[in-house]
C-alpha cells in the first residue's frame, strides 16, 4: 500500500513539474464552450442549507480552480488504476496526450491553487492527496470507474474542448470535502 502511495505521489509530483513547463506555448482564442458531459460525471450530493456554508463557501472562480485540479488528479488515478489486457495501464497513452494538451493550464492552475490556499488557509498538498485518495477509493466500488474515466478522457481530448475548465471532473468531490459554492445573494 505504501509503495503504491509513494508511486502515486512521485507521479503527481512529476505531473506538476511537467505542468510548469510552457516551452514556447502561445495563447489562442477560446473556442465555443462545449456543454457539460452528463454521461460520465457521477451524481453529486446536494449542498447543505446556505446559512451553514456562507462563511466557508467558494466563489465560481475558486471552484473552477479546484475542479480543474480534481480533473487532473482523478484522471491520474484512473490511469494508475485501470488495466488493459496483460495488466498494462489502459489509459497511459491518452493520459500523456491529456497532460500535453493542458500542460500550460496545469502550471497556471498550480499557481492559482497556491494563491487560493493562502486565502482560504488550506494545505495544497493535503487537498491534492485527498482528491487522489477519495478517487482511488471509488475504483473498487464504482463498477463504471474505468469506463467513466475513459469517457472523461474522450471528452477532454475532443477538439472542441480547448480549456481544462470545459472538462467536468468524473467525481465532483467538493461537497464531501466541504467545498461548496457560495449561495446566491
Amino acid at each position: 500500500m505504501f509503495k503504491r502511495l509513494t508511486q502515486a505521489a512521485i507521479l503527481a509530483g512529476s505531473i506538476l513539474a511537467l505542468g510548469g513547463c510552457t516551452l514556447g506555448q502561445t495563447k489562442t482564442a477560446a473556442a465555443p464552450v462545449k456543454p457539460p458531459a452528463a454521461d460520465y460525471q457521477a451524481p453529486v450530493p446536494p449542498s447543505p442549507p446556505a446559512g451553514q456554508i456562507r462563511a466557508i463557501c467558494y466563489n465560481e472562480a475558486d471552484l473552477s480552480i479546484v475542479r480543474a485540479r480534481m480533473v487532473q488528479q482523478e484522471l491520474q488515478v484512473v490511469t494508475l488504476q485501470c488495466q488493459g489486457p496483460g495488466g498494462r495501464r489502459a489509459y497511459e497513452t491518452v493520459y500523456a496526450d491529456f497532460v500535453n494538451k493542458f500542460k500550460a493550464e496545469f502550471a497556471t492552475n498550480a499557481r492559482s491553487l497556491s494563491q487560493m490556499a493562502g486565502r482560504k488557509r488550506f494545505n495544497t498538498d493535503v487537498l491534492v492527496t485527498e482528491i487522489a485518495n477519495r478517487t482511488a477509493q471509488r475504483a473498487p466500488t464504482d463498477k463504471e470507474f474505468c469506463s467513466r474515466g475513459k469517457r472523461a478522457f474522450d471528452w477532454a481530448m475532443d477538439p472542441k474542448v480547448t480549456a481544462l475548465s470545459q472538462v467536468p471532473p468524473p467525481y465532483d468531490l467538493g461537497p464531501e470535502m466541504n467545498i461548496f459554492p457560495c449561495p446566491a445573494q
